[in-house]
């Protein structure tokens, strides 16, 4: 089943229109893919846990990690696995993050690229693993590698609802999409999965995300359009400020769409990178949605800045208050706590032209405060989506970060972590 998207991208060429057209299928929306989650019994809960997903040899990647200096083995593993450009999987767990395990973590992330290898007929250096969950807990690998055995066996290009529900932990609804973008008479598909709703901020990619692709692109390629990608979407959003020791994020592209190879700079190069990014975007958005304890999706936009650079460090300086985020949980119009977030911001300010809404509703213009209706506002402040725009007035530099607000649940969910 396809739907038509509208979008309009602005590229350094000019405005582009390409049609997009949302497909079913997720991860294996795209030709050629395959995979499968199943439980192995790493979760308590008896949910699944183990995720494998492949294409039928080893293909162009590229991939993105968490800048932490705590990383986890998994990426340690994954780097190096990756640095020539190529995989033929990857394999991931849910339930254990395999980080701060010290050598014996770095034996147990080798053991899972190696027995995934074994049972798909490949070298361990194609595979790429990951793993997400508690930190600081040893893994039960005999439990990790039966189950890696039986997601091999079980891989299949029917759907990607299993592979997308295995790689959950707080989450509390699978994140996949894909997308078909057509172009000089060809069609290509992306597809992608996500999981994240906790120990979320811009910092990279920020939580776990695995993107494929049909179209014939090389490694390069892959990481251009992926990292401009990631910028544009997964780096734009915040749920608690935290970066975890197991972000990654990964686009395969397999060539299963036949023809000349896409190079940058054409219209096909193009065509793919807006697919690419929508889904990423997509996928960051659910992830917003999803934050723990989550009652609001906000968007929060800075416009006016002295640079891109000054709009953007306001705009997470308020997308992490939480202050400003458990104001927007009580609907409270409370403009000062935008205020204090953009002062302590570092970027360039002038208290005097400072203007603030609040979902449509100015609060705040020259610095001092406005008369509002306060039920208004209130009621404004209670809907499910809300808009937060912030103009210094100094410039023409924008940004835009997605987050959630912070509530009573949030601290429940995570006072409970390991319980």
């Amino acid at each position: 089943m396809t739907m038509e998207i509208d979008v309009n991208t602005q590229e350094s060429g000019g405005i582009d229109d390409f049609a997009l057209h949302w497909m079913e299928g997720g991860i294996v929306a795209p030709e050629g893919f395959l995979a499968s989650g199943i439980a192995a019994g790493i979760k308590k809960s008896g949910r699944r846990d183990v995720c494998v997903v492949a294409a039928q040899e080893s293909v162009p990647v590229a991939a993105v990690f968490t800048q932490s200096s705590m990383a986890a083995p998994p990426v340690t593993i994954t780097r190096a696995h990756l640095a020539d450009g190529r995989a033929r999987a990857v394999v991931v767990n849910a339930g254990n993050a395999n980080a701060c395990t010290g050598a014996a973590g770095h034996a147990d992330a080798r053991a899972m690229a190696e027995t995934a290898a074994e049972q798909l007929g490949c070298e361990p250096s194609d595979i790429a693993v990951s793993s997400t969950g508690v930190i600081g807990v040893p893994m039960p690998m005999q439990v990790v590698l039966s189950g890696i055995r039986e997601a091999v066996s079980a891989l299949d290009s029917a759907t990607g609802d299993a592979a997308a529900e295995a790689i959950m932990t707080t989450d509390t609804f699978v994140k996949q999409t894909a997308v078909t973008v057509e172009v000089e008479g060809r069609t290509f598909v992306v597809g992608g999965m996500a999981k994240g709703s906790g120990m979320i901020m811009p910092n990279m990619a920020t939580m776990l995300a695995f993107l494929t692709c049909d179209a014939p692109l090389s490694s390069a390629s892959c990481d251009s359009m992926l990292r401009e990608a990631v910028d544009e979407s997964f780096n734009r959003i915040t749920i608690d400020s935290d970066t975890s020791t197991n972000d990654m994020c990964m686009l395969m592209a397999n060539g299963a769409e036949e023809g000349e190879a896409v190079e940058q700079g054409g219209p096909e190069f193009d065509a793919i990178s807006v697919a690419v990014k929508h889904v990423c975007t997509e996928l960051a958005k659910m992830i917003v949605r999803d934050g723990e304890g989550a009652t609001k999706f906000i968007e929060v936009i800075v416009c006016g800045a002295a640079s891109d650079k000054d709009a953007d460090l306001a705009a997470k300086s308020i997308a992490n208050s939480p202050l400003f985020k458990t104001a927007i949980f009580g609907a409270d119009a409370n403009w000062g706590r935008v205020a204090m977030a953009v002062g302590k911001s570092a970027a360039k300010v002038d208290q005097d032209r400072l203007e603030v809404t609040f979902a449509g509703i100015t609060t705040c213009r020259d610095g001092m405060a406005v008369a509002f209706d306060e039920v208004e506002a209130a009621e404004a402040l209670s809907k499910k989506s809300i808009e937060v725009v912030v103009d210094l007035h100094l410039g023409d530099g924008t940004a835009t970060v997605w987050t959630c607000d912070l509530s009573y649940e949030y601290v429940r969910i995570n006072g409970e972590y390991r319980t």
